[in-house]
């Protein structure tokens, strides 16, 4: 009998939701560039979530790049309507921001609600040949530093290179103001810059034939284990001499890349349309056709729901005070 009213209640919802979703346009807003690896998880996921959700929305990705994430970010909590149907696909970086009390910041991310992740942000080293540096020794030897590019805000590829710099002593000088992907290839393409740290699923999108020609190398991984198709390539970890060194790489690097990437709902969104949505997308990522697309793109799934999402970040903010006080050393230099 118990198990009859459960199933009545889970109808019950579904129809009243189907006539709002059905012939409705859902966006996703991503805070990136169209052509990077933040812009091709959220078109994959916009491709099949639909038939998932009660009604099968259309779902159109809108991108909205612009102060590392942050203008898709403030848009998503103070325009956005909370009514369901926006959704955004940010890089969780940005939550540095609000962390060090810097200005521009109109979000307060644990209020956001959380409907989860298609992959964690893992990342990876990424140099030109033409820089000379092929292997760690060489660049632990370097005179001169290595030029990263990065954004200005507190992606993967701002945050990565100040942190291995402060931690592992590394010659890096870091050279903000890239928008993102298209920009970094033009840069390294140009000898401009050297090298970046992005994740090794976007990495894969991205450079698939410069990786397959040798022009760019992946020299480190910034992950606790190695990936399966880089074994040969040393984890950053194991260059750390001082317990500092490596507290300031679990906490700065490994422990936000399991929230990385989020996709995330504007606060208030009705508790009904939340739980659908994450449902929906839980789904999606099991979906046989959307992981033979993933595969064949490249694109590794790896999924965190929006509960360990919110768990991580709720965990991120009540960060001890020191240790905020050196990660912000590390970051703002």
């Amino acid at each position: 009998m118990t198990l009859v009213i459960v199933l009545m209640l889970i109808s019950d919802v579904a129809l009243a939701t189907a006539p709002f979703y059905e012939g409705k346009v859902m966006q996703i807003v991503v805070g990136a560039p169209a052509g990077g690896g933040f812009d091709a998880y959220a078109r994959l996921v916009a491709r099949h979530m639909a038939k998932y959700i009660p009604g099968h929305p259309t779902i159109i990705v809108v991108n909205m790049p612009g102060a590392g994430f942050r203008i898709a970010a403030n848009h998503l909590y103070r325009v956005a309507k909370p009514d369901g149907l926006a959704m955004g696909h940010i890089h969780a970086g940005i939550f540095w921001a609000q962390l060090f009390g810097d200005a521009g910041v109109e979000f307060d991310a644990p209020k956001y609600e959380y409907v989860g992740a298609a992959t964690k942000e893992e990342n990876v080293v990424v140099l030109t040949k033409a820089s000379g540096i092929t292997n760690m020794d060489k660049w632990m030897n370097s005179k001169t530093p290595v030029k990263f590019a990065a954004d200005p805000g507190y992606s993967s590829l701002a945050i990565v290179p100040r942190i291995l710099r402060a931690a592992l002593g590394l010659p890096i000088r870091v050279i903000s103001g890239y928008k993102g992907g298209p920009d970094i290839r033009l840069a390294m393409e140009g000898g401009e810059v050297d090298g970046f740290s992005l994740p090794w699923d976007s990495v894969k999108i991205q450079y698939r034939k410069a990786l397959e020609t040798g022009d760019v190398v992946v020299l480190l991984q910034i992950v606790p284990k190695p990936f399966p198709d880089l074994p040969n390539v040393p984890l950053a970890i194991d260059f750390a001499k001082t317990d500092e060194a490596r507290q300031l790489i679990e906490v700065g690097i490994h422990s936000p890349s399991i929230y990385g990437r989020p996709f995330v709902l504007p606060p208030g969104t009705p508790r009904a349309q939340v739980q659908i949505l994450q449902t929906a997308f839980q789904e999606t990522l099991k979906d046989k056709d959307f992981l033979a697309e993933g595969q064949k793109a490249r694109m590794r799934i790896a999924p965190v729901s929006g509960e360990d999402l919110i768990k991580h970040i709720t965990g991120f903010f009540k960060m001890e005070p020191t240790l905020v006080t050196k990660l912000k050393d590390s970051l703002t230099k």
